[in-house]
């Protein structure tokens, strides 16, 4: 159910990120190696960057393999960047909402992305949309687990721009709704990530000394360095930091101060 990866660090070729690591998000689009639902994740990528000086990300995306786009391939020969969400897509269901449903999401300063799906969809949380703000469920777009998911996490960063506690209370409200679910949830303003690891495999690389940050679903190279971050965690990060909370036992609420520091 999809492959995500966020980036912080020095500006560099949106290639150096996505498509030229030994085992870079491109590839994992058709052999991924820790994907522990799907195959292959060739309906719809797209990825979201931001340029110096502009807290605005601009965004590209497609409803087709990531692959067979050579204006993708061109776009990360020149575009530079050192703020990025990146993802590729398995849907749920074929054929779903094509470009529309592709991450990143966005919104202002935010980018988003969902690995997973909600079990049950749409039934089972039917009660937590209904919650949400007419012109909000109005303006998904598209009719999909994770627009709604984003819907959710963007209502509460409207109340309190923190990352972390953001994510953590979707996912607790969503799981509460619909269990069984994965919510591999990521989420940054271009300064910070915050993601989520349930259900499905998350991993960071950290280098202080280079001021530089990776969260992904997977390594996309050997470094030894690549940590993975146990299952029901949230983790924030910054370029030089990452903080690991488990959210089997810190109230949704609560301040995202981690027990796990790098």
């Amino acid at each position: 159910m999809c492959r995500h990866l966020a980036y912080l660090g020095a500006s560099v070729h949106l290639g150096r990120v996505l498509s030229e690591p030994e085992h870079s998000l491109v590839r994992q689009s058709w052999e991924p190696r820790r994907q522990r639902s799907g195959t292959i994740n060739a309906d719809g990528f797209g990825v979201g960057w931001y340029a110096e000086g502009d807290p605005v990300p601009a965004r590209y995306r497609r409803a087709g393999p990531i692959w067979g786009d050579l204006t993708f391939s061109d776009l990360t020969r020149v575009v530079r960047s050192g703020a990025v969400l990146a993802a590729v897509r398995d849907a749920t269901r074929p054929g779903a909402e094509g470009e529309a449903a592709a991450a990143p999401f966005t919104e202002g300063r935010w980018l988003f992305s969902h690995n997973g799906s909600l079990r049950d969809w749409p039934d089972a949380v039917a009660p937590v949309a209904a919650r949400l703000p007419l012109q909000e469920l109005l303006s998904l777009t598209s009719r999909t687990d994770s627009a709604l998911i984003w819907a959710l996490v963007l209502n509460r960063l409207r109340a309190d721009p923190d990352l972390g506690p953001a994510l953590a209370g979707a996912v607790r409200e969503l799981a509460a709704a619909s269990p069984g679910s994965r919510l591999n949830l990521l989420l940054t303003d271009g300064r910070a990530i915050a993601a989520t690891a349930w259900g499905d495999s998350l991993w960071y690389l950290t280098d202080a000394a280079a001021q530089r940050t990776v969260v992904a679903s997977e390594p996309y190279d050997d470094d030894s360095r690549w940590c993975e971050v146990p299952d029901r965690t949230l983790l924030t990060a910054t370029r030089t930091r990452v903080d690991l909370v488990s959210l089997k036992e810190t109230p949704a609420g609560a301040p995202h101060q981690g027990d796990e520091g790098q």
